[in-house]
């Protein structure tokens, strides 16, 4: 139970500094698709970023993963930390400058000839995202929880700022000086060609800060390359590539196939309406990313204590019941919800839900997948997500052309679906773990029979306040059930946990 509850600490800490910021940036999906009406802009926006997310998996290639498992059983851990990040640092440049001299052909192949500087600005926010994963890796494993939550916070803050400076403060000023005749200087920071790079523009500014506010994390320790500490972080890692690829295909490259499966002409569009509507989920995203960035350390720092595996099916029972809250409450307050993104967008809200569920079973995964970085077994990790990755394929090929976007949803939430179970009955073998699957199917049942209640009655009321007050209610009767069945149980294991610490 201590450790549920320092687990939890250190979930709410990244929490605030991914909630904060993916908020902040949340607010940027209203701003964009109110900004630039025609979903077609917000589709080289949704496009370039998956394309960004892909190639971010390349430059890490695995490293962040390999420098926790090999710091955290390290005694000189500032060894493990030089050999790291000198990799990094040199295949990012090296990786960085080749992209930048090919990146005409780049523009070429993307179907971006005319936007170049979006390539070039797109690859420096790539290596300026890698320079970053091993520094915040290592305020990670040293629980300096604060301080990453201060550096993404900021992060996110300028480049918001910057966003509302470039589409808002500038754009208006550029467009009252052709009414007036007189430029003045914020006018002349705005370009109508630039458009909607100016977000990309934004981002690497902040990147910028962000490394800025590292610099330390760049200093004070003696850069040492161990070759022999290196090759065998790159033999536990090189499968986590093969797994971030995988994971990326599953994640983003629907985004990216979307334009060349549908007839040209609406590809693009059709991205901006499912990228816009993937933002409508980000409660879940965001809930599985503070979880991910606490609990991966915790994991491996927890790994020697002798009810490690006890704690392990504790966290997942708790994990699958807050993913099952903010499925719940999403759906039972879409109507509301939607309208953060222009009404030309909401035409693909449907395929919410599909992509909520499937982020759940992708936060399910992670937590099942633990067992193969603890035994070291990463291609395990490999293999399942390849799996993922050719259903994820075979989906979005076959039904993309019929049924555009939804179909990726569709292919996103079987993907994730079957990873979950193959790691499941994979790692019963590998690393048994006696998880409360009768609790997490009985809370994560509910959610989905009220979603299926609120369906039933929907538009069977008189007007959209009554339809909103009667899902809220359902929404609290879900709680209510937390509260009657779950809360004895907390209470219990943090009386054991009090009377272990007295005796």
């Amino acid at each position: 139970m201590s450790a549920l509850k320092k687990l939890a600490g250190q979930t709410a800490i990244y929490g605030l500094s991914t909630i904060l910021p993916r908020f902040l940036n949340y607010l940027l999906t209203p701003l964009l698709t109110y900004i630039f009406q025609k979903p077609v802009d917000f589709g080289i926006n949704t496009e370039l970023y998956a394309y960004i997310s892909f190639i971010n998996i390349i430059f890490t290639y695995g490293m962040e993963t390999a420098f926790f498992n090999f710091a955290s059983k390290a005694e000189n851990k500032n060894s493990v930390y030089s050999t790291a990040l000198i990799s990094i640092l040199i295949s990012t440049a090296s990786m960085s400058l080749l992209m930048l001299l090919f990146s005409t052909k780049l523009a070429a192949i993307t179907d971006f000839e005319n936007h170049l500087n979006y390539i070039i600005w797109s690859i420096l926010i790539i290596g300026s995202d890698a320079l970053m994963a091993i520094p915040f890796a290592r305020l990670r494993l040293n629980q300096r929880a604060k301080r990453f939550a201060l550096i993404k916070t900021a992060n996110v803050v300028i480049n918001v700022f910057l966003n509302i400076f470039y589409f808002i403060i500038c754009k208006q000023a550029y467009e009252e000086s052709l009414i007036s005749g007189s430029t003045s200087f914020v006018a002349s920071c705005y370009n109508p060609e630039v458009g909607i790079g100016y977000a990309f523009l934004a981002n690497l500014i902040a990147n910028l800060f962000s490394l800025l506010m590292l610099a330390k994390e760049f200093t004070g320790f003696p850069y040492h390359f161990d070759k022999e500490l290196w090759k065998k972080m790159i033999r536990y890692a090189l499968p986590l590539l093969v797994v971030g690829l995988a994971g990326m295909v599953n994640e983003t490259f629907d985004r990216i196939i979307l334009k060349y499966l549908l007839p040209e002409g609406i590809g693009q569009s059709e991205i901006g309406v499912y990228g816009a509507c993937y933002k409508i989920a980000i409660l879940m995203t965001i809930f599985i990313q503070a979880f991910r960035y606490a609990a991966e350390p915790f994991f491996f720092g927890n790994e020697k204590h002798e009810d490690s595996k006890k704690t392990n099916a504790l966290i997942l029972k708790y994990f699958v019941i807050g993913c099952s809250l903010i499925f719940l409450g999403t759906m039972m307050n879409i109507s509301w919800i939607q309208k953060f993104v222009s009404p030309p967008f909401r035409v693909g809200v449907h395929v919410v839900p599909i992509l909520l569920l499937a982020n759940l079973f992708l936060g399910v995964y992670f937590n099942l997948s633990i067992w193969y970085k603890l035994t070291g077994q990463t291609r395990f990790g490999a293999y399942i997500t390849i799996v993922g990755a050719v259903i994820t394929l075979i989906i979005n090929f076959v039904f993309i052309p019929k049924y555009s976007y939804t179909a990726s949803a569709w292919a996103t939430f079987f993907s994730y679906g079957i990873m979950m179970i193959l790691s499941y009955f994979i790692g019963k073998k590998y690393y048994p773990v006696k998880y409360n699957l009768k609790n997490m199917f009985f809370f994560f049942g509910f959610a989905v029979i009220f979603y299926a209640i609120s369906l039933l009655y929907k538009g069977s009321f008189s007007n959209a306040n009554i339809e909103l007050l009667f899902n809220n209610i359902l929404f609290l009767i879900y709680c209510f059930i937390f509260y009657k069945f779950e809360l004895p149980n907390l209470k219990r294991n943090k009386a054991k946990t009090n009377a272990g610490k007295n005796s």
